[in-house]
């Protein structure tokens, strides 16, 4: 139990970070970069996928992720992002509409996908 509540922790404290950093990055690029709500999400979300990788690897998970895992995963997600923003942009939807929207389904999804595929228990 002490184990399973030391990963949740992690995975929480991690999401919070990534979190942060998607959404900062998000609006540094729209509003300074003036780049679009569909680059500028798929730039984030590049950026803070790197970086809960790299921790999940490091701290939660104890098995490593192949590279290959890991690729299918950006791109799978990258997508994802991309098409979000991308939505955003052709309705003129607001910014803080785009990261949350991508946020919940980055959460559903980027779990499943992590359990299921990128960290999976070996057998």
């Amino acid at each position: 139990m002490k184990a399973l509540w030391k990963a949740f922790s992690t995975v929480a404290v991690v999401g919070v970070a990534n979190t942060l950093i998607h959404w900062q990055l998000f609006y540094v690029l729209v509003t300074a970069a003036q780049l679009s709500q569909a680059a500028s999400n798929l730039a984030a979300f590049c950026v803070a996928a790197l970086f809960s990788f790299y921790v999940h690897a490091l701290y939660t998970f104890e098995d490593g992720a192949s590279v290959r895992c890991y690729l299918v995963y950006v791109c799978f997600m990258g997508a994802m992002s991309f098409v979000v923003g991308h939505f955003a942009d052709v309705w003129k939807l607001h910014g803080w509409v785009t990261v949350g929207s991508f946020s919940l389904l980055s959460l559903i999804c980027g779990m499943f996908f992590s359990r299921l595929i990128l960290f999976k228990e070996q057998e």
